[in-house]
């Protein structure tokens, strides 16, 4: 790998020692586990927003999906998993 690539790397290596998934490892964890809660489904879910916060060592990903049958918005609970 040339020097270019090597900079973000060490840096996200260094960051977060004990975690070595990518921000797009966690996107693929993250859609995954909104499709196993039935919330995947475009026709019944659409995705608003997407909060991340760093709470310590971890990252807490919550959701604002707008319940397209109700029309409400609903937010899921902070998720904390990909430390």
């Amino acid at each position: 790998m040339d020097e270019y690539w090597q900079a973000p790397i060490a840096y996200h290596v260094d960051t977060y020692p004990a975690s070595r998934s990518t921000p797009g490892d966690v996107c693929l964890l993250e859609a995954e586990r909104l499709t196993a809660r039935d919330l995947g489904d475009t026709k019944k879910s659409e995705l608003i927003e997407t909060r991340a916060e760093h709470v310590g060592r971890e990252l807490a990903l919550a959701h604002v999906l707008l319940d397209r049958p109700l029309g409400i918005r609903l937010l899921t609970e902070p998720y904390r998993g990909y430390a």
